[in-house]
């Protein structure tokens, strides 16, 4: 049976590719989000750590989509165990600069192409590194000369570093002192608390169009035990608890539904 239409949703609202307009807003989210806008103005580089699941992409997705396209470039990099050359070589796409097979070449017509567009286009360009703890050491050393503009002190350019928290042990050697120097926003994710896992699921049935609290509090205390405090983990929970309360025919779920959920979500 339908989950959906067995709960008269209108769609599923636990869908990761859910309208960055539908948001959640965790306190985790709140304090990236002003902390983006703050790097956004100032430019530089940015941190943000956290485990798989926290809400780090989707905060910067949410981000991404609210800015002006005539003000700013953003450039987004998932593929995080490229090589530097095809690092370059993303770069020079994403800004329109002819490839070569010279990273030196490359790397001075980055730069020049990055002043012209602040300079000149009065455009903002920030560059978002997902996934960033695969980087390769060699990338992360040239991304200190990336931020250092001999022509003057002013910053052209802004570096958003996204990761596990592995990443910051990563930063944290002595090789990358320099670069770790130069971060001026950073924050790391503490995952959903338990508050707001219960008002993160009423929102969501209420966004779909649910008539009633589908979730009892046994039910929520059971998800919140078993999240490790990851959003992506309460909607693959959720998700599944739904499919199997409908199949079951019940018109509320408890605890028992949603450790059977889990138990398939482990099973794989």
């Amino acid at each position: 049976m339908n989950y959906l239409s067995y709960y008269n949703l209108e769609f599923n609202p636990f869908d990761k590719a859910l309208d960055t307009k539908h948001k959640f807003e965790t306190e985790d989210y709140k304090i990236a989000y002003n902390r983006l806008n703050h790097i956004k103005e100032n430019k530089g580089l940015a941190l943000f750590t956290g485990a798989a699941g926290y809400g780090k992409t989707f905060c910067v997705r949410s981000f991404i989509s609210s800015l002006n396209t005539g003000l700013h470039k953003c450039i987004y990099i998932s593929l995080s165990t490229i090589t530097v050359i095809e690092f370059y070589r993303q770069l020079c796409y994403e800004l329109g600069i002819e490839e070569t097979n010279k990273k030196v070449i490359m790397f001075r017509t980055i730069q020049e192409r990055l002043i012209e567009m602040s300079r000149g286009q009065r455009m903002n360009v920030m560059i978002f590194i997902d996934e960033a703890q695969y980087l390769k050491t060699d990338i992360l050393n040239d991304l200190k000369m990336l931020l250092n503009f001999e022509v003057d002190s002013k910053n052209y350019v802004t570096i958003v570093l996204m990761g596990q928290p592995v990443l910051n042990n990563i930063l944290s050697r002595s090789m990358h002192e320099p670069l770790r120097q130069r971060i001026t926003v950073s924050y790391n994710f503490s995952g959903i608390t338990k508050v707001e896992l219960k008002e993160y699921i009423e929102s969501r049935l209420k966004l779909a169009g649910a008539s009633q609290n589908i979730f009892n509090e046994n039910a929520i205390n059971a998800i919140y035990d078993s999240c490790n405090y990851s959003l992506r983990i309460v909607n693959n929970i959720i998700e599944k608890a739904l499919i199997i309360s409908a199949n079951k025919q019940l018109n509320e779920i408890d605890n028992q539904v949603i450790i059977e959920a889990y138990e398939e979500i482990q099973l794989g």
